[in-house]
């Protein structure tokens, strides 16, 4: 059960405003803000997560809830920094170089905020040195997206690169990339959409 309904439902439903007004309204309450996240917002996105594998919601659906707890991601995130509460996980997320696209990249970025983990968007027309920078700041995740299938072939030289470091786990996804693909280049992970994206990194950061 959420710790705060009216906030998992506001999540839930996409509603923006209802979204900043219940995290306000329970931070002054005086509501631990890693909970806020933790036992309401990341069990309605969970949720929103399910319902597109489904086939239940769409892309707009999904985007439309993932902006909404965005707006209340923009309230907590800079309490979390006052708090005990420690990311499970640090993440970037980059569009691969010579790809402009970042509908599905802002996707990934924010249902992996939603899940908990701290997610460096790296923006669009990533090349190597961007994911580097990263690793070099703290991310063990490295997601890369492309949505042309003349850019994807460049997430084998990300690859590539990180494939003799261990501690650096390499997840790839787009419209154009399929496991198959992922498999031939040696990445650690693939991602058929943003919704799986956050069980893909767990995977990887548990080493299955």
């Amino acid at each position: 059960m959420p710790v705060d309904q009216e906030l998992f439902d506001a999540v839930r439903q996409a509603d923006r405003d209802r979204v900043a007004e219940a995290v306000r309204a329970a931070i002054d309450r005086g509501a631990p803000v890693s909970s806020l996240l933790m036992n309401s917002m990341v069990p309605a996105m969970r949720e929103i997560g399910d319902r597109f594998a489904a086939g239940e919601v769409y892309i707009p659906e999904m985007l439309m809830a993932a902006r909404a707890m965005q707006a209340g991601l923009d309230i907590i995130e800079p309490l979390l920094g006052t708090s005990d509460h420690e990311p499970i996980g640090r993440v970037a997320v980059g569009t691969v170089k010579g790809d402009m696209h970042d509908i599905g990249k802002n996707l990934v970025v924010m249902m992996l905020k939603g899940s908990g983990y701290e997610v460096t968007d790296l923006g669009v027309d990533c090349p190597v040195e961007k994911y580097e920078e990263a690793a070099a700041g703290g991310a063990t995740v490295l997601c890369c997206s492309a949505l042309l299938t003349s850019t994807m072939t460049y997430m084998e030289q990300v690859v590539g690169r990180f494939q003799k470091d261990p501690a650096i786990k390499v997840i790839v996804g787009g419209a154009p990339v399929t496991q198959r693909f992922a498999e031939e280049i040696g990445a650690d992970g693939f991602a058929e959409h943003a919704s799986e994206a956050a069980r893909v990194v767990s995977a990887c950061l548990a080493g299955e």
